[in-house]
């Protein structure tokens, strides 16, 4: 086990000052409110509602609440059903848009209120659809990381729908498949559109902050054009560890830490230091409106606005195994998601104890019938499952790099630290079986064998996975200081990995596309711009870190003139 001096709150500089305080926000807002009869304040799905509709109980201005616009509850249940359906997990990706949610005729009520020059604001989650396009906008934003510690203490509801006693899993689904599309829809079109004067960050209930619309896109441009990192987060796990505690320097008297979301943009969030206040905002903002500087032109044509690549830690150094599991091949998460495309992985271990193993890819001429019916006993609680039956067990050893393209099934076992590089989608998998454990809830937790059966790919047996799949690695260029190998990924898989072995300095090129980088080997790097394009920009051990595209050529430098490994990630060219 090592220490680290790992950063947890990574973070750009934007210049001026933030407002802190619902007071001073207060104050500020109504300042620049001057003679406009109408503002609206729109918020993300998951925010506090009824905070702000007591902090802008203004004299002269009557509140109106976005919630008594909408239809009923039952209604819009039943509109959102057919994407929700009936699974404790999994859902259909939503077409719905935020006017679909509004009774008509309330909003032609609200637009007479308006014309008549009464004094509103208007609060909630969909302000900005239901007011003329010359009324000015508050965006009060949201972290999706905060909104699932939201849902996990049942404290707010979903877009009109009161769900605060259905499980955490089910409230997470219905944000995923429904809320957070139509709530990223809205929000483009009203940044677009040029109507947001402030931006607001209560992801901290007690210090909410307020920044102007100029200081947001100045975090964003500033961002894009340099190396940076988003905000990571850590959670237990029912097989959690102990490594990240001392690594990421985490609280000790947690049980474990299993999870750790280091790169994934769509639940992550940036820090913007305003004058030597952090303001949170999701990450997600960066992809919306900068994804070709941050993407490249190649990346985004393919992908859209959407991240593709994922790191995240999975800690089992003093825990237990993952669950025994499989993700859906491209067809199936298209035909019942409505993905654009799946979860492709790898494991590429960071470090790993003496008996350290990987469940990888099926054993030879197994009953293929018979593992199922085996599952299925395992799943009813009568016997236990023998995974060592059916499926390979592999030792497992620090900076191994083991490939898990879709239809795979895999698990890390015990005494691991993986860093899991992967395509973006970041709740399909299946479990098959997960080792008679119940939950951090209490609860077992939910197995797919059904849905699983139909994409396991059953001739990725023993020489195909020793062949193909581990430690596939090639040698591109060995000079003095400086190796580089190709890691994989998979030829199934878009994504590519390169490892370099450095006590020099490492010449890189984002060659028009994004990279995703992890150093892990080595206690510090400086990464530098040959132009000076940048201010130079120091990780540390263990820390992932994002190159945007339009930064180009870049060079990485031990920082003590020690050996150092990175393990990049890029999109392949479309052949």
């Amino acid at each position: 086990m090592r220490k680290s001096n790992y950063d947890k709150c990574p973070s750009t500089a934007v210049e001026g000052r933030a407002v802190e305080g619902w007071n001073e926000i207060r104050e500020t807002l109504q300042n620049a409110m001057g003679e406009d009869a109408v503002w609206a304040i729109d918020l993300y799905v998951g925010s506090y509602v009824d905070d702000f509709i007591r902090q802008f109980q203004l004299k002269g201005r009557k509140v109106v609440d976005v919630r008594t616009l909408m239809r009923p509850e039952a209604e819009l249940r039943q509109l959102t059903s057919r994407f929700m359906t009936d699974d404790v997990l999994f859902g259909f990706m939503s077409n719905i848009r935020i006017g679909e949610y509004f009774v008509p005729e309330r909003i032609e009520a609200l637009q007479r209120r308006i014309d008549a020059g009464e004094q509103l604001i208007i609060i909630g989650t969909g302000a900005g659809y239901v007011t003329p396009e010359d009324v000015p906008v508050v965006y009060a934003d949201m972290a999706r990381w905060e909104i699932q510690q939201r849902f996990r203490r049942h404290e707010v509801q979903a877009l009109g729908i009161d769900n605060r006693e259905e499980s955490p899993s089910v409230q997470y689904k219905r944000g995923y498949f429904n809320d957070w599309n139509i709530c990223d829809r809205l929000k483009d079109e009203l940044f677009k559109a040029g109507r947001i004067r402030f931006w607001i960050d209560h992801n901290v209930r007690q210090r909410p902050k307020l920044i102007t619309h100029a200081q947001l896109v100045q975090g964003l441009e500033r961002t894009v054009r340099r190396p940076f990192r988003v905000v990571p987060f850590f959670d237990p796990a029912p097989w959690g560890g102990q490594w990240m505690k001392e690594v990421c320097n985490l609280d000790r008297s947690e049980t474990n830490y299993g999870w750790c979301f280091d790169c994934v943009p769509e639940e992550n969030s940036l820090l913007l230091d305003v004058g030597g206040t952090l303001v949170e905002l999701p990450a997600q903002d960066l992809v919306l409106w900068q994804p070709r500087q941050l993407l490249g032109e190649r990346v985004w044509s393919r992908f859209g606005r959407s991240f593709p690549i994922r790191f995240d830690f999975l800690d089992t150094m003093g825990g237990g195994n993952l669950s025994l599991q499989v993700h859906p091949t491209n067809e199936f998460a298209h035909t019942e998601f409505g993905l654009a495309y799946t979860q492709d992985e790898s494991y590429y271990l960071l470090d790993a104890g003496e008996d350290a193993v990987v469940y990888l890819g099926l054993k030879e001429g197994i009953d293929r019938q018979q593992m199922i019916e085996d599952l299925r006993a395992a799943q009813r609680g009568e016997r236990p499952f023998d995974a060592e039956k059916y499926v390979n067990k592999l030792p497992a050893h620090k900076h191994d790099h083991h490939l898990i393209p879709n239809g795979t099934i895999h698990c890390s076992g015990h005494d691991s630290m993986v860093l899991e590089i992967s395509s973006t989608p970041s709740i399909f998998t299946f479990k098959l079986w997960d080792w008679n454990r119940l939950g951090l809830d209490g609860k077992p937790r939910p197995i797919n064998v059904e849905r699983g059966r139909h994409v396991i790919q059953w001739e990725r047996t023993t020489p195909f996975v020793l062949k193909e799949l581990c430690n596939h690695f090639e040698v591109l260029s060995n000079e003095e200081g400086v190796m580089e190998e190709r890691t994989g990924l998979h030829p199934n898989e878009f994504i590519e990995t390169r490892r370099h072995t450095f006590s020099r300095s490492v010449e890189h090129d984002t060659c028009g596309g994004v990279n995703v980088l992890n150093l892990c080997e080595g206690e510090e790097a400086v990464v530098e711009s040959p132009v000076k394009a940048f201010e130079p920009f120091t990780v540390h051990y263990a820390e992932t870190f994002i190159i945007p595209a339009a930064v180009g050529r870049y060079t990485i430098t031990p920082a003590k003139g020690t050996t150092c490994k990175t393990i990049k990630a890029s999109i392949r060219p479309s052949e």
